[in-house]
């Protein structure tokens, strides 16, 4: 406001100056004043407040200065009057704004929030515009074409995988609107994607933010929480989505969002029913809407020409392209039943099945549900081929025997059709046959020896004579010394006896106890250690205990104490070096080792080995150490050495060692994973350590060795110091 030509005391002055700097020019509405406020002729003047003279002034100077203060000289913020607005003594248009204008921190009405959100207007994110407007090309093109390997390469030029959570979300969302046939592609392509292109966190991101997004999702797709539900089951069974998932984000959501509806119909409208997984998979079709019967018509014309051709790379391809890894356990249960149709055909197909299995292209479930699938069928299957139970348990042995079949996790093959069939004389002559193979095998320790006797003896198998030799042999064991009860347990678990035999003999040993223990105190202790070595060795499985705990008469009862300290001795700390120390460890041929001992005699073995050594007679010794669960160190020592000394003939001993079942996959994790705890101070020695073990590391993930959860976490660190 301009006083240049009023009288106005000093107060009134200070008062619209105050107003003037704390009024907001955004909120305050237009006030015009006339250029002349009248003055009432009676008002008389301050003279205190003197008008200053006029000097006369150029008319230009004059319209510049007519926005001056007579007293502080300062400029005004007039500005033109257009649009009815501005002029003379305003404060401009209510909707005039000025990048210039700062906002004032001491304002009442100061936002903290204005000023960020001004800061971050012009920044936009043009990667992720980029990113988001190819993708959506890269989709549409996808579901005009159905060209996975198109598609995936396309994906892969594209790069950026840390926007890979948005492709995720943006291929699901799009089918969500569309017919079965593009769900089921979606579902197809992200399988593809998943681990080789995209890395599991970003899948898991990209479903996460599905989720978050329901509840706008479904204002265009009234039934997205049905199928977006069933896209989270169907990446759960496609092993693309952690079953966690659905628990975690339950954890991060409003009880009252679209989400939760999501996660809950996904878990127990999907995931809970029986045979989930085929349901879940075929619900849009699934592999080009082929039925179940066309996907077993498939398998079985591919295992004829295999028998036929024993091209495994061209058997591969044909489980590849069936695109169903749920169903894999289907070609495990006709690969066997025409191997023991045709026995012509046992090794091709047993070969085929080992290969598969050591690949990963069929897992360890699948191979297991296969066998299992035929030891429920096997009666059915008696009637069309002769001796069919002893056929198979022979090649169930086999397959435990190559490393391939995890017996514990099976159920034994039923008996009541042979139980039926063994009179008490056999069981007896069998009591007495056996007492004289166990007698003879503490003195000689020939396992080879028992198994020869045990064949000739229990030519078809029967489970209840296998139960009764499992019994006989704890029982005269507990009553000898130490070194007895060590080549009990180390015979247990290098007969590949079925865990439900062995369970069986178990149940009667503590079935028993009460007799056993009038001549033997300790019993309990005996008993225990021997269940708890038998869950060490992966006799048993944990949860056999379990079973083996239903058959206890009561909590006082001796079984009961006797399962309750074999679980405490599996829960202590390094349960498994002591309990395979026990009684001295070393097998049957040796009163008992020290851990300082089994590692020279493993270093004096792989030396042996590498400066000319037989392969047959380097694994012959490490059965004689009769300790698997300390075979970790093999891996660990022989892989030191080759990195050491730069030679992979002990690469070709731990080949041979994993493909015959000798050293596990747990051993082998165990063992790499000693090394790279020891890679420092290997590096003072062999600068290029680092660079070698990865090297190994990615060698023996090819080779089937170690999982993917196996990671090297130095890699990054030799990266940045540029050692890799």
């Amino acid at each position: 406001m301009d006083f240049s030509e009023g009288y106005v005391s000093n107060e009134h002055r200070e008062l619209h100056r105050s107003v003037t700097e704390s009024a907001d020019p955004l909120t305050v509405s237009p006030l015009q004043l006339s250029p002349k406020s009248p003055r009432s002729p009676k008002s008389p003047r301050s003279p205190k407040s003197p008008r200053s003279p006029k000097s006369p002034r150029s008319p230009k100077l004059q319209g510049k200065c007519s926005n001056l203060s007579p007293k502080s000289n300062k400029q005004k913020d007039g500005r033109p009057k257009k649009g009815g607005a501005g002029g003379k003594g305003t404060w401009g248009g209510l909707l005039d704004t000025n990048d210039t204008n700062s906002l004032d921190p001491n304002d009442p009405n100061y936002d903290s929030t204005e000023e960020y959100d001004h800061s971050n207007e012009k920044k936009t994110p043009t990667d992720l515009d980029d990113y988001k407007k190819k993708a959506t090309i890269i989709v549409e093109e996808y579901f005009a074409t159905d060209d996975v390997v198109a598609t995936m390469n396309e994906v892969r030029e594209l790069g950026k995988p840390e926007y890979g959570y948005y492709f995720v979300k943006k291929l699901v969302s799009m089918s969500m609107d569309r017919h079965d046939k593009e769900k089921e592609m979606a579902a197809i392509l992200l399988s593809s994607l998943y681990a080789d292109i995209f890395d599991p966190p970003q899948v898991y991101k990209g479903f996460g933010k599905l989720v978050e997004s329901a509840d706008d999702l479904i204002v265009d797709i009234p039934d997205t929480v049905d199928v977006l539900a069933l896209f989270i089951a169907r990446a759960v069974v496609d092993d693309i989505l952690p079953p966690a998932f659905l628990k975690k984000q339950m954890a991060y959501l409003a009880k009252d969002s679209k989400g939760i509806e999501v996660l809950k119909k996904a878990e127990k409208s999907y995931l809970a029913a029986p045979l989930h997984a085929e349901i879940i998979e075929r619900r849009w079709g699934g592999s080009k809407n082929a039925t179940v019967d066309d996907v077993k018509a498939k398998i079985n014309t591919f295992l004829k020409e295999y028998v036929v051709s024993c091209d495994k790379k061209e058997a591969f391809r044909c489980i590849k392209d069936l695109k169903v890894p749920f169903f894999h356990h289907e070609i495990v249960k006709r690969a066997l039943i025409m191997a023991m149709e045709r026995r012509q055909a046992e090794p091709p197909l047993l070969n085929l099945l080992k290969e598969a299995a050591e690949e990963g292209l069929i897992n360890t479930s699948q191979m297991s549900k296969g066998f299992g699938r035929l030891i429920d069928t096997v009666d059915d299957l008696s009637l069309d081929i002769p001796n069919a139970r002893g056929i198979l348990q022979k090649l169930m042995s086999k397959a435990a025997s190559e490393g391939w079949l995890c017996v514990s996790s099976l159920k034994s093959l039923s008996v009541e059709p042979e139980t039926n069939s063994i009179k008490d004389s056999t069981a007896k002559s069998f009591k007495v046959k056996t007492q004289s193979i166990i007698k003879e095998y503490f003195l000689s320790g020939d396992i080879f020896e028992v198994n020869s006797c045990l064949e000739q003896e229990n030519s078809n198998n029967f489970a209840e004579l296998n139960a009764i030799f499992v019994k006989r042999l704890i029982t005269l064991a507990m009553d000898r010394k130490n070194r007895e009860k060590e080549m009990a347990s180390v015979l247990l678990s290098s007969l590949c006896f079925p865990a439900d035999d062995v369970v069986s003999g178990f149940v009667m040993l503590i079935e028993s106890a009460d007799d056993t223990a009038l001549d033997n105190p300790v019993v309990v202790e005996d008993l225990a250690m021997f269940i708890a070595r038998a869950v060490v060795d992966e006799v048993l499985a944990p949860q056999h205990l379990e079973e083996i705990g239903t058959q206890c008469l009561g909590p006082d009862s001796i079984g009961s104490k006797v399962l309750q300290m074999a679980k405490s001795l599996l829960k202590a700390r390094l349960a498994g070096e002591r309990i395979l120390r026990c009684w001295g460890g070393g097998g049957s041929s040796r009163p008992g080792w020290a851990v300082e001992d089994v590692k020279d005699m493993i270093g004096k073995l792989l030396e042996e080995y590498e400066s000319g050594g037989e392969i047959r007679e380097a694994c012959r010794c490490m059965k004689e150490l009769g300790m698997p669960f300390f075979h970790h160190e093999v891996v660990k020592k022989a892989l030191i050495i080759v990195i050491e000394k730069k030679n992979e003939r002990l690469w070709g001993l731990l080949k041979e060692c994993f493909d015959s079942g000798l050293i596990t996959i747990y051993q082998m994790v165990k063992g790499f994973g000693r090394v790279e705890e020891s890679l420092d101070d290997l590096a003072l020695d062999v600068p290029d350590a680092k660079n070698q073990f990865a090297y190994y590391v990615d060698k023996a993930k090819a080779n089937g060795w170690l999982d993917d959860s196996f990671s090297y976490s130095k890699l990054e660190h030799a990266t940045e110091n540029g050692t890799h």
